[in-house]
């Protein structure tokens, strides 16, 4: 069964405070939406995610669509979101549609629901409710409620596709969420194991406590590289995937993108994994004269294959020519592309070595970087 993710993160959700909705404020290390959506890019049962945003965010979503994860643009409810968001689905068997801002999710949540759905046509996580239930009337309580089966329903709600996608489409008005969809159309739902920690942020507290959540499962990797690459014969350098005319070349087996080079030694230190020479030696001919991107995607994928994020990079080139600031702004949104993460996650800059020692004399160029990969 091929399963997808679809989040949804259409809503404004102003009652949480802050500048921005909820779900692009920054929760520890990553924004809200960026924990969600790693949760189930990390699950090796989910094949894939898209994404609906309002409107008004649209302008997020080429970082994104640049990682692979499809965009729909959400509607007036959510139900006229979801089913834009199921329009715009890679082809999949079963759909789990969850809330962004529901970034504390687990695997162990996650599984449950698929694993219910190979019976049924419907699961979604559900809290048994324990804590008394009273009535009231101007904050003063007026009676109690029976709590014998009633269940504090949770996200992802998951689905068969074709089943959710033929409710959706004969379904009209606004819903409370998909599960009440589902069973307008007479789809059975089965109710799996729910988690405490699987909160919604709704309201201010809520971000202290999502942040107390993710700290106590959050692995949090830095890894540094550095790089050095001396001048030789040529008529251009490739720096940070852009090409700089220069009077001479940098000398290397590769491309000798000394800052790609740099970049991609930090991440596999971030995963202690090797470096370069151990994933592409210099003694197979095939990487003679190679771009340099291709290592740089090779340990980015392997830092989301181990189920990280990577959350920010940081490149100084070290040298007295050719001048790197004036080439900076093409930079920063090309080594983003390659990584697959937005560009304003990556800082590169440049210094000189004041004419002192190799750099300062002309003969190389030296980088080093810095890459922070998250885990949650």
């Amino acid at each position: 069964m091929r399963v997808c993710a679809l989040i949804v993160a259409a809503g404004r959700g102003m009652r949480a405070g802050g500048p921005r909705p909820k779900q692009w404020q920054v929760l520890g290390a990553q924004r809200v939406i960026d924990h969600t959506i790693a949760a189930f890019d990390r699950h090796v049962d989910v094949a894939s995610v898209a994404l609906v945003l309002h409107p008004d965010d649209m302008h997020e979503a080429s970082a994104f669509e640049a990682r692979g994860i499809p965009v729909a643009i959400g509607g007036a409810e959510r139900s006229d979101s979801v089913r834009a968001g199921l329009a715009a689905l890679p082809d999949c068997d079963a759909v789990l549609i969850h809330d962004a801002a529901r970034p504390c999710v687990s695997g162990a949540v996650i599984n449950g629901v698929i694993a219910a759905l190979v019976d049924h046509e419907g699961a979604a996580p559900g809290l048994p409710v324990t804590d008394a239930l009273w009535t009231a009337v101007d904050n003063e309580v007026t009676g109690t409620q029976d709590r014998s089966g009633l269940f504090a329903a949770q996200t992802p709600q998951g689905f068969r596709r074709d089943a959710i996608l033929s409710a959706y489409e004969h379904y009209v008005g606004a819903a409370a969420d998909d599960v009440a969809v589902a069973r307008a159309a007479g789809l059975t739902v089965a109710i799996t194991t729910g988690d405490p920690d699987n909160i919604k942020i709704t309201a201010p507290d809520d971000f202290a406590r999502a942040a107390r959540i993710l700290e106590n499962t959050m692995d949090i990797r830095t890894g540094n590289g550095f790089d050095v690459h001396a001048f030789g014969p040529g008529d251009h350098v490739m720096l940070c995937g852009v090409k700089i005319p220069h009077d001479q070349g940098l000398v290397g087996h590769s491309d000798a993108d000394v800052g790609l080079h740099t970049i991609t030694d930090a991440i596999y230190g971030a995963l202690a994994a090797g470096d370069i020479g151990t994933h592409f030696p210099p003694s197979d001919p095939q990487w003679k004269g190679a771009q340099s991107h291709i290592f740089l995607r090779h340990a980015a994928e392997l830092a989301r294959s181990q189920g990280f994020s990577l959350t920010h990079v940081d490149c100084t080139l070290v040298c007295e020519f050719p001048k790197v600031g004036p080439h900076a702004a093409a930079m920063r949104p090309a080594v983003a592309e390659m990584l697959g993460i937005d560009v304003t996650r990556v800082s590169i800059k440049a210094t000189t070595s004041e004419r002192l020692g190799f750099t300062g004399r002309g003969e190389g160029i030296a980088c080093l970087a810095t890459a922070t990969l998250v885990k949650s």
